[in-house]
């Protein structure tokens, strides 16, 4: 049998909802691994007091409801001030729902309004579905004082209907700043264009329709730019091909990042090169437009050089120049 339980509580839906819309992902927040994890309770003992009846609305005051459901049991552990729902638990609340193992949401008594949930944990086989957004991981808390959501774990994913975003340590999402951050090997694909870095953030904006959509994103650490040409529907060649046929990656590297979504152009900064092929050009900074593959590469405020190797191929496009036919890249724009 199925265990049901409806909560009246102030869990935040957005908190999950806007980090599942992530993407992508203003610099580094502080430092590393939100501390919610160190504040997540214990896991819950065996044994505890049955939740009384099918409801627990009465103890947990609020205005929008936390529907949980469990496969086992849900227990009421009031030592704890704690709510447990075991085997298969989920918790919907509007269009969002949290699937774990195991579902724990801790409350306090507030005077004069009742029962309030301040945190959610789930932990095993972690899911949060919404209806155009996945996110996987083994263990999520979620803090509403704070409203932030962190998510941990191995194989750590966020599946949405244009990109797919990965991260070795945590996902988190920061509400009230609309900021989402995948950190550890983060990695945020789209099409043919992939973004790595070892920390990657996205500022978010309300969209026409009311939703959020990705204003910036930027990336610190190892950052490596990839966009492939997306092919012409004319049939024209396309930018970056071989002359013999072929797609050439643009592929950027530097230590920091910053790309705008209106533009679709990523700007990096520090140990930067740009290489198509065997053509590189590096410099402090440079200009990546994943539209129209142009990019520029400047030489710093300091009096530093862009230098640039460009080898030419034969009209087969299998390359192989001499050494010697090598031509210095002009200063400024490559294309």
């Amino acid at each position: 049998m199925r265990r049901s339980c409806l909560f009246t509580a102030g869990l935040s839906i957005a908190g999950r909802a806007a980090l599942v819309s992530l993407m992508a992902l203003a610099l580094p927040l502080a430092a590393g691994p939100s501390a919610a994890l160190a504040q997540a309770a214990a896991p819950p003992p065996a044994s505890g007091k049955a939740a009384p009846g099918a409801t627990a609305s009465d103890g947990l005051g609020g205005s929008m409801p936390l529907d949980i459901n469990a496969d086992n049991a849900i227990e009421w552990h009031q030592d704890r001030h704690a709510y447990v729902a075991r085997g298969n638990a989920s918790a919907r609340k509007e269009n969002t729902t949290v699937y774990g193992d195991v579902l724990t949401a801790y409350y306090r008594v507030v005077p004069g309004k009742g029962n309030e949930v301040f945190q959610l944990v789930a932990t095993g086989n972690v899911r949060i579905i919404s209806p155009n957004q996945h996110v996987f991981g083994d263990r999520a808390v979620y803090e509403t004082d704070r409203k932030l959501l962190v998510v941990t774990g191995k194989a750590l994913r966020l599946i949405t209907p244009t990109d797919v975003v990965t991260a070795r340590d945590a996902l988190e999402y920061y509400e009230e700043q609309q900021l989402a951050v995948a950190r550890g090997d983060a990695v945020a694909v789209r099409s043919t264009d992939r973004i790595a870095a070892d920390v990657l953030i996205a500022l978010f904006e309300k969209g026409p329709d009311g939703g959020q959509k990705m204003k910036r994103l930027d990336g610190s650490g190892n950052v490596v730019v990839t966009s492939l040409p997306k092919e012409n529907p004319d049939g024209t060649r396309l930018a970056g091909d071989r002359p013999g046929g072929g797609r050439q990656p643009d592929v950027g590297r530097g230590d920091k990042m910053v790309y705008s979504a209106a533009d679709n152009t990523a700007v990096l900064l520090g140990n930067v090169s740009i290489t198509r092929g065997d053509n590189q050009i590096t410099g402090d900074a440079a200009e990546m437009d994943m539209t129209t593959h142009i990019n520029r590469v400047i030489a710093g405020p300091g009096g530093g050089r862009v230098s640039g190797l460009l080898i030419p191929e034969s009209d087969d496009g299998k390359g192989g120049a001499k050494p010697g036919d090598a031509k210095p890249a002009a200063k400024g724009a490559a294309r």
